[in-house]
């Protein structure tokens, strides 16, 4: 079985990344499964923090034994998973998987994301954890994917054609478009965060300039900056090469 492991921060498209995925016909999907542990190890009030507790295990180790690597009816398992879910545990199980990075220019991440929390630091971006899992990949001799949700909205079907090349899956049409509203794959979370993407049919157009940053937050950017800019020059375009995932 294929097991696809999608790291991403926050606000980064991972959600219409993963209802991409979720139009394969050989694909299931599975949203945030250590959602519970890092509200638990964290402390942290997110948007409905007690739903998501009551949700799912928050034992990582359960959730890799019965999760990650549990059975599925379908021979390629989609994991959308958040960076700084993976802290307080081991994680090692990762570099049986086939990963890949999501980011986002952090000026529109830190925007997007403030909206929602309003006290935010780097811990809860997750650049630097992203970052140091796929240095750890490298040294380990992976090749993981860096996908970055900028360059996928300014062409969609050539960056998810370089992308499927990469993971060694066919490409699939049908991942350009979804119907609008809830999805079953969808955490109890989804109220609280996917308001946008449920609106959506497809994949957006590239966003144009930036005019809401806020002030407060621009020393939180120039920390995180060095992370997204070492990522991105590993980041798919519409006209690179794409290597294999190594598992």
């Amino acid at each position: 079985m294929k097991r696809i492991h999608l790291i991403s921060g926050p606000r980064n498209l991972s959600t219409a990344l993963m209802y991409s995925f979720a139009q394969r016909p050989d694909m299931v999907v599975v949203d945030e499964p250590f959602y519970a542990h890092y509200l638990l190890h964290t402390g942290l009030e997110h948007p409905g923090r007690e739903a998501v507790l009551a949700s799912q295990a928050a034992d990582p180790q359960q959730v890799i034994r019965e999760v990650i690597f549990g059975d599925y009816p379908r021979p390629v398992v989609f994991f959308k998973n958040m960076a700084k879910h993976l802290q307080g545990f081991d994680f090692s199980f990762y570099a049986q998987l086939q990963n890949v990075f999501l980011i986002r220019d952090p000026a529109r991440l830190i925007a997007s994301f403030a909206r929602v929390v309003p006290q935010l630091d780097e811990a809860e971006i997750g650049l630097r954890q992203a970052c140091e899992l796929f240095d750890d990949l490298r040294q380990k001799g992976h090749a993981p994917v860096v996908l970055n949700s900028d360059l996928l909205l300014e062409d969609p079907q050539q960056v998810l054609r370089k992308l499927c090349a990469a993971l060694s899956i066919p490409f699939e049409p049908a991942m350009l478009q979804w119907p609008p509203g809830p999805r079953p794959e969808d955490g109890i979370w989804a109220p609280y965060w996917y308001a946008g993407v449920h609106k959506s049919r497809g994949f957006g157009p590239p966003p144009g300039p930036l005019t809401d940053f806020p002030d407060r937050y621009q020393p939180l950017l120039e920390e995180v900056l060095p992370f997204y800019e070492h990522l991105t020059q590993f980041a798919l375009t519409p006209d690179s090469n794409a290597t294999t995932v190594q598992s």
